[in-house]
Parts: structure tokens; sequence; C-alpha cells
């Protein structure tokens, strides 16, 4: 299979098509997500007693297609770069720059399309919520573009996780809050820690398998700068951690729904248990990455459904 740089070298190019405009996409991330939009969605109900369907799924949509966006940006920045390549162990839905004839400024515009259509999405929540979650929104688009672009983007550095993890798990259940409740709740932030920490989880998962990766391309990543050893350790501190945040969160705040917690810690103990010896190497990365993303959705659809009680 021939990689799109030789293509480029024969200026032979095909069109972007929907079935690899979806795997720029990356469906398989968009949990980071959508989980804290149920979250915030959650605590809402569960802090008024009142649900706005129509309204959450707005907010799914914008949220989903700024996940989509920072997906299509990092793969077009590491492709322009140079990062990526095809003795990477990535799947080939995950690597369309390099296993596909596709132009890249195709795929730089539709990254500015996901991100363009997010803001549209957004004046009817400015209609019905105010200026406040524009604010938000502007905070994390401009971050969105840093992450991946930029001379020193944020990926780069060993502050890549705990950013993606604030602004995916933070300030998107933030904005969400003060949309479905018409109020600027800053302890939502304290109720978002279980979402801060599995968005954060999922970047240090793919970071640490990709350490020897991120050496030759120059990245400061957290996991570089520790080794993979005390990544590791980190990372299943970070594990415990998640879910224990979740636990006491229920038990500190939202009591009536302690009783699904016995289930939530069933349900997620044989996913945990088969990331917590994963080695996090190059050969594992695929497999690691399914499994965060799994977890995500447990924890976060459990946790959503202790608020609602």
């Amino acid at each position: 299979m021939s990689t799109n740089m030789e293509n480029e070298k024969r200026g032979a190019f095909t069109p972007l098509s929907p079935r690899l405009a979806l795997q720029l996409a990356a469906p398989h991330t968009w949990p980071a997500s959508i989980m804290p939009v149920l979250i915030a969605t959650g605590c809402a109900a569960a802090t008024t007693g009142r649900l706005s369907p129509f309204m959450t799924i707005v907010l799914l949509v914008i949220c989903v297609l700024m996940q989509a966006s920072v997906n299509t940006f990092n793969d077009y920045f590491d492709y322009v770069k140079g990062t990526d390549s095809a003795d990477d162990n990535v799947e080939v839905a995950d690597a369309v720059l390099i296993y596909n004839a596709v132009n890249p400024r195709s795929v730089l515009a539709l990254a500015i399309g996901f991100l363009a259509t997010a803001f549209l999405a957004g004046i009817y929540v400015m209609y019905y919520a105010g200026l406040i979650p524009l604010v938000i929104a502007a905070v994390g688009a401009v971050i969105v573009v840093a992450y991946s672009g930029g001379k020193t983007p944020i990926s780069y550095l060993p502050i890549g996780e705990a950013v993606s993890g604030l602004v995916m798990g933070g300030l998107i259940p933030l904005a969400c809050y003060q949309v479905l409740t018409g109020r600027l709740e800053f302890m939502m932030l304290v109720w978002a820690i279980p979402a801060i920490i599995g968005v954060g989880l999922i970047m240090m998962t793919n970071n640490t398998c990709d350490i020897e990766k991120d050496i030759a391309a120059g990245r400061r990543t957290l996991p570089v700068l520790l080794g993979r050893e005390r990544a590791r350790a980190v990372y299943h501190g970070l594990l415990v951690a998640w879910v224990v945040a979740v636990v006491l969160i229920v038990r500190l705040w939202f009591v009536n729904g302690f009783v699904v917690m016995p289930f939530m810690v069933l349900a997620t103990y044989p996913l945990l248990a088969a990331l917590w010896k994963s080695p996090l190497a190059p050969p594992s990365r695929i497999g690691a990455m399914g499994q965060i993303g799994s977890i995500n959705v447990a924890l976060g659809a459990f946790y959503a459904a202790a608020l609602m009680l």
C-alpha cells in the first residue's frame, strides 16, 4: 500500500470521501466529549430537578464536533511535521493521511469546518443561555488549535495530558451546566474531576505507548520525561484516583445515587484490571486505546446514572 507522501510527490490526490472524513473525526475518541456532557446533565438534573433533552442533544452535537476538529487538526499537523509514519503501531483508519491519497489542504479545511459548524450550533446556545458559554468555548477553541498547531504545540509539552483533561473534562461540563441551569457554578469543576482524569488518561495512554516515536519527533510529553516505568506507575495511580473520585463525589454530594457504585465497580473491574496489566508499549497501543475508551464510557455512564438518581 502506497503512502500519502508518495502520492503527494506524484501530485496524485483523491477527493476526501465521507468515509475518510469520518475516520479523521475518529468516533472511537468521542467518549472524551460525550461523557463530560452527560455528567454535566446529571449534575444539572440533580441540583435543579429539571432536564432539557433537546438542549442536551445540541450540546452533545457541539462537543462531538469540537472533538472531531481536535482529532482532524492533530492528524493534519502530525502529517505536515512528519511525526506520523507507516511504521507506527496504528490502525489504517487512524492514519488517513499516511495511507490514503488525500490532499492535506482538504483535511485542514475539514478540521476548520468541524470547528465552524460547532460555533454555528453554538449560536442557538448563546441565544438560550447568553454569552458565558461563548467565552468558555472560545477559550477551548484557542487551546484546540494551540494543542496541535503553532511553533511549540501543547501536545509536545509535559502539560498536554493535563490541558486536554482540563479543557475537555472540565470546561465542557462547566459550560454545559451553565447552559442547562442558567448558573455559572464553579463547583461543577469539582464534580467534573472524574471526567478530567478520564480524558487526561486517554492522552496519557497514547503518549506512553508512543514514547520512542515522540522522542524521535522532539516531543517532551510527560511520559517521555518520566520514562515508561515511572509513567506506568503514575498511570496506575490515576486509574485508582479515577474510581475513588467517582465514589467520593457521589457519596458526598449525590448520596441517592450511591446505590449505583457497587454495580459500577463490578462492571468496570475487568476493564481496569486488563488495562492495569498493559505494558503501554508500541505493540499494545491499539488494544490500550480501545480499553481506555471503553472504561471512559463505562465509568462515565455509571457516574451520570448515579447523578441522575
